[in-house]
Parts: structure tokens; sequence; C-alpha cells
């Protein structure tokens, strides 16, 4: 198994793909990249060495890895920070919080506990852009490190404060009002599946004037009871808690809580794509502003940017290019179809305590303008959207012959406005389709979107049996060469 790298960080399989010999490496790597950045930002190498910010989940393997790359950065010449247990956007504040040049957070985020990985920061605490991935990895290659001498190494210094500090941040948004939220008396249920959120979420809750809290993995171990991605095949477990429990929702978050999924009081999904819908519905009433989802991310945030008469764009796949063009628009709030929100008001992450802030401030506001009623019925009024998402094994297909063939696809499809940016996404009248090959995998990603579960597996469907049909006709020419 070979390690994943991308502008989310190094990820891999502990002791066979994530090895300490490569964990060193890319520590080493990052650290020397720190020292680039620092000198091109006009930063003195000698009256102060580059500090790091780092935090994990609670996965085993973190601290005995937290600490392996702690050493290694100190050996490098680096001054360390370290929150211990934290959450992603946490640490995403920390960085900036303490003028560090970068930040480290041991996580795999949704994967199984087996996994673990490396996200990387910038001073700014957002992920690391394509370039500088490109850089990190040139170092590697190449073992072009920086390291220190022995009177010269860094200081290791530990903050575990930045967690109450994140809860208070969000706590201030002017759109808040805790008083107005403890009026409803809630009785909440809240799965942190073992992970960072363990301790924080519950906090949160309380702070926001949940005082009724039923706690479900929350005991920080580590040791995930189930598949961590806060998915429905995933939930049987919390779901039959929830009807057990007497709760008006549940709140549901990864391991290292930049995601947030919901339950109805029913044992209903909020659904993972409505996390941002419902979200932006609300934030959009105190400060107007355009809205960006990704390519593969639900069309109910472009009306809800409607009804606000705002702008609302699509960014490629992936967080940092959200953020990204988040920044380009000027967009007040935005994130993806997977339960991530970015609020930059706070930071340019995706943050599930954001998530649920706003959320739960939103069903207050409808539940008073509505003299009560369920999380359930709070999902009904929102643009309804269902989604179908299926994949194609391409084979020994080749990129060129799969971007011939997209063009074909594009071209059969006259009647639907084709997006280049992604792969391709087919825009038709109450519908799309988004066709996304995989930088990883020989396949292509298919997702489809329509008003009806019928209408959007037909959609996914048709252009699956489309492409399959190609790719047939590819292979067999090929064999006639």
């Amino acid at each position: 198994m070979s390690l994943m790298i991308s502008v989310s960080g190094i990820r891999g399989f502990v002791g066979e793909s994530l090895t300490p010999k490569n964990l060193t490496a890319f520590a080493m790597a990052f650290a020397t990249l720190m020292f680039r950045q620092r000198e091109r930002r006009g930063g003195s190498l000698v009256e102060q060495r580059p500090k790091i910010v780092i935090g994990r989940d609670t996965r085993p393997t973190g601290k005995a890895i937290s600490d392996l790359v702690s050493n290694t950065l100190l050996l490098c010449g680096c001054d360390v920070v370290d929150l211990g247990i934290a959450t992603t956007p946490t640490v995403e504040i920390a960085v900036p919080g303490e003028h560090a040049d970068g930040g480290l957070i041991i996580t795999a985020s949704h994967n199984p506990v087996a996994w673990n990985a490396l996200k990387m920061l910038n001073h700014q605490g957002e992920f690391l852009s394509a370039v500088d991935v490109d850089e990190l990895l040139a170092i590697a290659d190449q073992e072009l490190f920086v390291t220190a001498h022995w009177d010269t190494i860094g200081t290791l210094s530990s903050n575990e404060l930045y967690g109450a500090l994140h809860i208070k941040k969000v706590l201030e948004l002017p759109c808040i009002d805790t008083t107005a939220i403890a009026k409803e008396q809630f009785r909440v249920l809240v799965d942190c599946v073992e992970g960072a959120g363990s301790s924080i979420i519950p906090k949160l809750c309380q702070e926001l004037g949940i005082k009724n809290i039923v706690e479900v993995a929350c005991g920080g171990s580590g040791l995930f009871p189930r598949n961590p991605e806060p998915i429905e095949e995933n939930l049987s477990s919390t779901i039959a808690a929830l009807k057990h429990s007497d709760c008006d929702f549940a709140l549901i978050v990864d391991p290292d809580v930049d995601r947030l999924a919901l339950l109805c009081e029913d044992g209903s999904l909020f659904g993972e794509e409505y996390t941002l819908i419902a979200c932006a519905d609300f934030y959009l009433k105190y400060n107007s502003g355009p809205v960006v989802n990704n390519l593969s991310s639900s069309r109910a945030l472009r009306d809800i940017a409607a009804k606000y008469s705002v702008a609302s764009y699509s960014a490629k796949v992936g967080e940092a290019n959200v953020s990204e063009m988040m920044k380009e628009v000027q967009a007040v709030i935005g994130g993806e179809g997977n339960g991530g929100v970015i609020l930059p008001e706070l930071h340019y992450g995706r943050d599930a305590l954001v998530g649920i802030a706003l959320i739960v401030q939103a069903f207050t506001l409808w539940r008073n303008e509505n003299r009560g009623g369920t999380l359930s019925q709070f999902r009904r009024h929102f643009p309804d959207y269902v989604m179908s998402k299926q994949k194609i094994e391409l084979g020994s297909t080749s990129r060129a012959a799969l971007a011939t063939l997209l063009t074909d696809i594009a071209s059969h499809y006259h009647n639907a406005a084709a997006n280049w940016l992604d792969g391709l996404k087919l825009d038709f009248a109450d519908s799309w389709v988004h066709l996304r090959p995989s930088n990883t995998e020989p396949i292509v990603r298919i997702y489809a979107e329509a008003p009806s579960q019928e209408r959007a597996e037909a959609l996914a469907s048709e252009l699956k049996q489309n492409i399959e049909q190609r790719v047939a006709r590819l292979g067999s020419a090929g064999k006639h060469e």
C-alpha cells in the first residue's frame, strides 16, 4: 500500500506505508519548507527559528507519531508548540494565534483506526497549496534537509488552552444567541466516535445553552466503535441510540472534527449535503455575500443564494480549492457537501464547531418563528434534492483516451451546460451529473443530483453505461491494432 499524498497531507497505513522512516523524512522536509518560507517572507533565520504548532486526534498511534515528528522538528531547528489532543480546526486557529510559521495535525480524519497522517498547514493555518506540496516533495526526494547544530536545536512547549479559545471564538460570533438556544431546552445526543471531539463538542454544547446532553462514544479512547466516517451506512448504532434517548436530535462528528452530520428526532438523516445548506440559509440573514461549495455538492446552495440575491460559485473538489475560491470571490460562507462548513469570519477551514453553533441557532430561530417543531420538519423547508454516487473502473484506459471520451459525452448531451474545471460536470435544467476522474485510482466517480431518487439514480446509471460502452469500444479497438 502506497502513501496518499495531496494538499491535505501525507496519509497511510501505520506500519506499512506510514513508517518511522517516511514520517521522519516528511517532517524534515516540512521543517525545511518552513525555513524557506520564513526567509521569503523576510523573516530572520538568526533572530528567530520557525515555530510549528502540532496537534493530534485520539488514535492509539497519535502520541508516538507526534513525539517522533516533534523531536524531528526540534533537531531541524524549529520551535514546537504542542496542543496535545486537538481538533483540526482548533490547530488551524492556533497557528496564526501563535504567530507560527506552520502547523501539523496528526490525524487520518475519517479513515479507520489503522490509518494516520500528517496534515500540513501554512502560516495562515490553511492547507499547503499544490505548489507548496510540490516543493516539499522535491525536498524529501532530494533530501535537501535543514538540520540544527547541537546548540541551535528548537524548544518544545505545550499549550492546551486553544480548545477553550476555539469555543470562545464560536460563541462570540454576532449571530449566536445562547440565551435563545437555552430557552429551547434541547435534549441532544452527541456522538464523537471516540475522536478529538470527545471533550470539546460536549463543552461547546453546554456553552451554547444545551444542558441536557447524552454522550455516545465521547471517552476519547481513539478506538472507534464503528467506521468513523459520519455517513448513513455507518450510523445504525447511533440511530438506535437516538431512538432510545428521547433526544431532539443528534450531532455527529468525525475523528478530527472538521465534518458534521445530524440525525433528526425520528432517526432520519438530516443529510450531509444539508449541513452547509442550513448554515448558509441562516448566516446570510446576518451577513450578505457570495457563497461557495464544490462541483460535487448540492445545487440547493445555489437556490439558497438566489433566495438572498447573492452569487453562488463552485470550486474544484477539495477543501483547499474551496477556500481559495472563497478568498477570490470574497465569500461569506462556504464548504463541501460532506458536512464541512467554512466561515471566514472565524477562519478558512472546515469546522464542525462552527457548523454546530450555526445549525443549532438556525433551528432555534425557525422554531421561534414557527411556534415549535422538530428537526425533520425544519429539514423539509429547504430545497429538496437527492444524490446518487457511483463509480466506473477504467482498467487500462489512458488519460488521453479518457479526455477524448469525456469530450464526446459532453457533445452528446448538448442540452446541458458543460463545466470542465474538475473533470466534466453537465448541468441540466433540473439536475446535474459530475464525472470526476480519480487522482489515485483508475476510476471515474459519478455524482448525480435530481429532485427524486429515481431520477438521480437513472441519470447516474445512464452516464455510467455510456462511459462503460465507450471504454469497451476503446478496449476492443486496441485489441485489433
